[in-house]
């Protein structure tokens, strides 16, 4: 007869198998592949869907923009805007101290070293400036053909514009005073490196007998 009692055999058979089991379904959760998770993959779908609808219905005009902006950033050409608004800015102090009246325009323009640029059109030109003008058109402006017209770069120079004139009427029409030929011509000679500028201050009618006026065919 054995030691032990039957029971403790079948105590340790049960023991056994109730591991193997254990063991065997720990396996099977290991191999298993987890269920997606359906809410997230929910919520993931619904933000792209919303993204693509967001694209579908954007203004042309914020699209266009955008489009704008991209292609600034890409390619700048050779046009600088901030730089122009900072030699703007650099150039109204050294202006406004370049101001003179017609007297002392005058006096300037009867030395022969001085030279007065008249960057109205070849047209207008024709049809009258102030004696002793050279016409330079302002479109023209570049350094070779500034540097041609006017020489070295301290050379004096003086300037006017058909604002100068109160007549309104051909070949000085008036034109709105912030886009006024003075001022761009004078931010263009300065940028070019011209420092010896003055501009013909106020306005006078060609009838004054101080406006010294030539060439008109009108």
């Amino acid at each position: 007869m054995s030691a032990f009692p039957r029971t403790y055999f079948s105590r340790r058979k049960r023991l056994a198998s109730h591991a193997c089991l254990k063991t065997r379904k720990g396996a099977d959760m290991r191999t298993k592949p987890a269920k997606p998770h359906l809410p997230t993959i929910a919520a993931v779908l619904l933000l792209a869907c919303g993204f693509i609808l967001l694209g579908l219905t954007a203004s042309p005009e914020a699209m266009a923009q955008e489009d704008t902006q991209e292609n600034a950033q890409e390619n700048t050409g050779q046009i600088d805007y901030a730089g122009f608004q900072a030699l703007t800015a650099e150039a109204a102090p050294h202006r406004a101290a370049r101001l003179v009246p017609l007297e002392t325009f005058n006096t300037m323009r009867a030395d022969p070293d001085t030279l007065i640029i008249d960057a109205r059109s070849a047209q207008a030109f024709a049809l009258g400036h102030i004696e002793g003008a050279v016409n330079l058109n302002f479109s023209d402006f570049t350094e070779e053909k500034l540097a041609a017209v006017i020489g070295p770069k301290d050379r004096r120079i003086l300037i006017y514009c058909n604002n100068n004139f109160t007549d309104d009427v051909a070949p000085v029409p008036l034109k709105s005073a912030p886009l006024a030929l003075n001022i761009a011509t004078y931010v263009n000679l300065y940028g070019y490196g011209y420092r010896n500028l003055y501009e013909l201050d106020g306005a006078y009618g060609l009838s004054d007998e101080r406006v010294v006026w030539a060439g008109n065919e009108g």
